[in-house]
Parts: structure tokens; C-alpha cells; sequence
């Protein structure tokens, strides 16, 4: 298994989850690169996000190295242009988290379920787990 194969397994294990991406932070483009991801069909492997995400989420978590938690579908439709997909994929809730080593934001993790299905508990597991992408966000083996 890759580092973020192990990653998505303890993500399932220990918050549960839906959808899971893993995005590579391209800060001379402000723009996410999808390098990982539990459903290759609807979200592939090298896809990009720029303009995408609302501005506010791109201060929370890529400038303020925050996480962003919504808890509901409103908050998921405010946010994302792709709101539609995400719902018929069956989640309403979203955690992401932003992947940040040596100062630098080099990714962010996308975690995904049913409305209702995190809390501030799993913000908290979901940044403890943060920090196991950055071997492979920094070019290592993803």
C-alpha cells in the first residue's frame, strides 16, 4: 500500500468516510491537484481545483492553515461548486484539513460522509492525521 492508501484506511477506521481526496497544494497557480482519491470515477487522480472553492475557504485553510468543518449540507452548498455530486455521492458533512510541513501548506485532506457525522471530536482526529500525508505530498511516494 502507498502512504495515502494507509492514510485513507485509518481515516475509514478512525472517523469514517464516504468520499476521500488528497489535494496538493500548487501555490505559483493557487490551485489544488487531486493526488489521491476513493472514487477515481467522479473525482480522478490529477484533477484540479482553482476557483472551485470559495474564497473564505482558501483563507481558512491554505493562508490560515486551519480546518474548514462543515457540518451540513448548507455548509457543503455554500462552499462548493460541486455541491451536486458531493450529495449524490451521499455526504453532507466535510472536514478538510490542510497538510502543512516546515512552515508550508502542502496539501489538504478532503474527509466526506452523511450529514451529521462529524463533530468537533473528529476535527481534532482528522488534524492528528493531517501530518501523515506529508511524505507523500512532498514528491515521495503517494
Amino acid at each position: 500500500m502507498t502512504v495515502l492508501e494507509d492514510l485513507e484506511v485509518r481515516v475509514r477506521k478512525e472517523l469514517g468516510v464516504r468520499l476521500f481526496t488528497v489535494l496538493a497544494w500548487v501555490p505559483e497557480r493557487r490551485a489544488l491537484r487531486r493526488v489521491h482519491t476513493s472514487h477515481p470515477a467522479e473525482y480522478p487522480v490529477g484533477g484540479e481545483k482553482t476557483v472551485e472553492v470559495a474564497q473564505g475557504w482558501l483563507v481558512t485553510c491554505i493562508e490560515g492553515r486551519k480546518p474548514f468543518f462543515g457540518p451540513d449540507r448548507a455548509a457543503v452548498r455554500e462552499v462548493f461548486a460541486d455541491h451536486e455530486l458531493i450529495e449524490r455521492l451521499g455526504c453532507g458533512a466535510i472536514i478538510n484539513v490542510p497538510v502543512v510541513a516546515e512552515g508550508k501548506v502542502l496539501g489538504v485532506l478532503n474527509i466526506l460522509d452523511a450529514e451529521g457525522a462529524y463533530d468537533e471530536g473528529a476535527v481534532a482526529v482528522a488534524e492528528s492525521l493531517a501530518p501523515l500525508a506529508a511524505p507523500a505530498l512532498r514528491g515521495g511516494e503517494r
